[in-house]
């Protein structure tokens, strides 16, 4: 009898140990993407077409803290004459939990003009780390990579929206922690070569020492419907002005009711 009471007791400690130990994940409400869509954007600078960038969802049997994941991709080059003299072939995958629109693998393999990155992160997002070989790096849980910020930007609650509002949250990059930030400024309609859209009109919230000094520096529209798509991006760099705006979609998740007809 002693021992089975013993091995009862030990049975309760190790119940009692693990469900205390229990990790609590965020849950997010995701009505914008799902697997088997594809946008195509294009970059132009000036009137000339220098390169495009495409995003895709795609379905992956690899499992993050054995949840469920999707596996995104983004891709980007430069077109015609553009590869002359600046080359680049960029890939970014990401595999992100379904529930929590988190990541929990990163890869990033960059050569744009011979500056080649190759970056392998693992989010440990139950242990709060996140690992680059044999670094690791103490990182809040729901951390964002690169990719993964696009789309968890896209499940961000726009219900109410009043000029002014703020939204944020935590993006892991180059061995770092960034809180990005951007601001809602109002609505617009918006054209591009595929018609005129019903949009949000975002800009970044300027921090001190980043790259970007003016919130006119950057501007980004964002289609006012469920799929919450970034429609056109605006940069100013040194030499001018970069635009990035969406020529094709495929495999949305709901209608793209804010295209004006």
């Amino acid at each position: 009898m002693k021992k089975y009471i013993y091995f009862l007791a030990l049975a309760g400690l190790f119940i009692g140990t693990t469900s205390s130990n229990t990790v609590r994940y965020p849950e997010v409400t995701n009505s914008a993407f799902q697997v088997g869509e594809k946008l195509r954007f294009r970059v132009t600078y000036g009137f000339m077409d220098a390169g495009e960038a495409i995003m895709e969802v795609k379905s992956t049997s690899r499992r993050g803290g054995n949840r469920p994941l999707y596996h995104v991709v983004g891709t980007g080059r430069t077109l015609g004459g553009f590869n002359a003299f600046y080359k680049v072939r960029d890939t970014y995958e990401s595999y992100i939990d379904q529930k929590s629109i988190m990541p929990w693998y990163f890869k990033r393999d960059v050569n744009e003009g011979g500056y080649v990155i190759k970056q392998d992160y693992t989010f440990k997002q139950n242990q709060y780390k996140v690992y680059n070989g044999e670094k690791h790096f103490k990182t809040p849980m729901g951390i964002q990579d690169m990719v993964s910020s696009f789309y968890k930007a896209r499940t961000l609650d726009f219900r109410g929206l009043k000029p002014g509002r703020v939204y944020s949250f935590n993006c892991f990059m180059d061995d770092e922690i960034y809180l990005l930030k951007i601001k809602y400024v109002g609505d617009e309609v918006v054209r591009i070569r595929k018609g005129k859209f019903k949009c949000h009109k975002f800009v970044p919230v300027v921090q001190t020492g980043r790259y970007f000094k003016s919130e006119d520096d950057v501007q980004f529209w964002v289609t006012a419907d469920k799929n919450k798509i970034p429609l056109l991006v605006k940069a100013k760099i040194p030499v001018g002005t970069v635009k990035m705006h969406l020529v094709e979609w495929n495999g949305l998740k709901n209608e793209l009711s804010s295209k004006v007809k």
